[in-house]
């Protein structure tokens, strides 16, 4: 396959807007997390050297263990070094006096008190009078209590009455553990918050090619015509990891890939390639449309013999020329652990637009290289010219969008090659965004973040997403607690797992290799 690369003749952008924060308060819940250290303060750190967020602005980072501002702002620098940012020298004192340190018991009513008191104070100092953050990145166990204290100190009050929304509640995934602990997560949640104020954050729809589904879509005249059961003939979502559990063992194995993946990440993307066109961008016309697309999945069958959805955990393998341990054997993990390490299924759609196209999705760790992509597929041309020379079937066109490891998106096409009267190839146009833009693709944390900050929900999950995939995952849930043995163990290291292979081709399809 050979590659049509593009030329950008014109590289000043056609149109190109961006909002800056007013005044805010960020506070950080969790502020020695490894997430918070690689990714939220390097990139609020960005957002304010880039002038994106007001020099009105401080940032307090809360967890138990005891520790001074400046114990607090040595280890903001160090994650900001890790990043190598070119700014962080020139622009480390303005970012670093404004962040601060507040310890305790994130259940003891004392950390509110202080907090409110070191709040109170800051305001006054940096002249903040606008958004209040609260940034839970924090274990699922104590988001709730976090939520109530808040509520209870007053603290989840607006400054100024009748504005709510200028006091967001910012939490990550999972959204519940199942569907009755989302039922009561939601419950609890709108007990201290409106909807309005509420950002479950999940990064990938941060990732500039996950955004720019919708732009793809609905800028374009070519392909929202065709994006229907007619032209379509079937699309897959792959999330493939070359790394196992890490660090993250303890957490992971009493959650699996059902949960930490699939709920969130890949019904989301899906939901993206699939919903119907929104009245318009505005975060809740968008929102509408993927509720009611996830509204519309079809309910899966559980049973191992329809093979709708499989699971499988990584034994141990060879990774990059290196010997893997088996899942079983990483530290932290239950040596008689059944969670599950991969999952792949085939999910239909009951609407007009994509009846009897199958969405194919697949993720897992330990395969044999890292790759996030979503694959759509064209039907075959109805019928071929060019019988008389061997070629009864043409190849299928297809459409990737590639979120990593390099972003970019890259359409097949047939074409004659010079030379013979008939001589076919398959090109592909590929547009990798950094190569023809010429810029590093920003952290999908900065976006987020800052749609937090200015107050546009667009890419954050609404609470009538969540319901509905839990309630297609639940009798999954409860039929793979009850048949807990049957789970296929797989080599780390490799692409192929045989019962993904058998689900895709009992339908006659194939996976897109890894």
């Amino acid at each position: 396959m050979k590659e049509i690369f593009p030329i950008l003749r014109d590289r000043r952008p056609m149109l190109c807007i961006e909002t800056a924060a007013g005044p805010s308060a960020v506070v950080v819940f969790g502020a020695s997390g490894d997430l918070t250290h690689r990714k939220l303060f390097p990139s609020l750190y960005e957002l304010f050297s880039g002038d994106l967020i007001s020099k009105q602005f401080y940032l307090i980072g809360c967890r138990r263990s005891p520790l001074s501002d400046l114990q607090f702002r040595r280890g903001i620098q160090d994650a900001n070094g890790a990043s190598g940012s070119d700014k962080w020298p020139a622009q480390s004192e303005a970012f670093l006096e404004r962040c601060f340190y507040v310890q305790g018991d994130y259940r003891s009513a004392e950390l509110y008190r202080l907090l409110q008191d070191r709040m109170a104070q800051l305001d006054k100092q940096f002249r903040v009078d606008g958004v209040r953050l609260f940034y839970l990145s924090v274990p699922p166990k104590v988001v709730e209590d976090i939520a109530e204290r808040l509520a209870e100190s007053k603290l989840a009050c607006p400054a100024a009455p009748g504005h709510p929304q200028n006091v967001r509640l910012v939490i990550e995934k999972p959204f519940g553990r199942d569907l009755k602990s989302a039922i009561e997560l939601d419950r609890k949640l709108h007990l201290c918050f409106q909807e309005s104020q509420i950002y479950r954050i999940d990064h990938y729809l941060g990732k500039e090619t996950v955004q720019n589904i919708l732009v793809f879509r609905f800028a374009n005249s070519l392909f929202e015509p065709l994006w229907n059961r007619n032209y379509i003939d079937h699309v897959q979502i792959t999330i493939a990891e070359s790394l196992g559990v890490e660090h993250r063992a303890g957490y992971y194995d009493q959650t699996g890939a059902l949960r930490d993946m699939f709920q969130n990440h890949m019904l989301q993307m899906l939901s993206l390639v699939a919903m119907e066109p929104p009245a318009s961008f505005a975060a809740d016309h968008v929102r509408d449309e993927k509720a009611k697309l996830l509204r519309s999945l079809a309910p899966v069958s559980p049973n191992p013999q329809d093979m709708q959805i499989v699971r499988a955990q990584y034994g141990p393998g060879i990774i990059n020329g290196k010997p893997a341990v088996g899942y079983r054997q990483e530290k932290g993990v239950d040596p008689q652990s059944f969670t599950e390490t991969f999952v792949a299924a085939r999910l239909m759609v009951d609407n007009w637009r994509w009846k009897g196209v199958p969405f194919y999705l697949r993720t897992g760790k330990r395969l044999s290289r890292k790759l996030t992509e979503i694959v759509v597929v064209f039907k075959s041309i109805p019928h071929s010219l060019f019988q008389d020379v061997g070629i009864e079937e043409m190849p299928q066109n297809v459409l990737r969008f590639q979120i990593q490891p390099q972003e970019g998106t890259f359409l097949s096409l047939q074409a004659k090659r010079p030379g013979s009267k008939i001589c076919m190839s398959t090109l592909e146009m590929a547009v990798d965004y950094q190569k023809v833009f010429g810029v590093e693709m920003p952290e999908a944390y900065q976006r987020l973040l800052l749609d937090c900050l200015i107050g546009d929900q667009t890419l954050f999950t609404r609470q009538d997403s969540i319901i509905p995939t839990w309630e297609l995952l639940q009798p999954i849930i409860d039929q793979w607690i009850y048949n807990r043995e049957d789970i296929y163990i797989y080599q780390s290291g490799t692409s192929k797992i045989d019962p993904a292979d058998k689900l895709i081709q009992k339908t006659g399809h194939y996976w897109n290799t890894i």
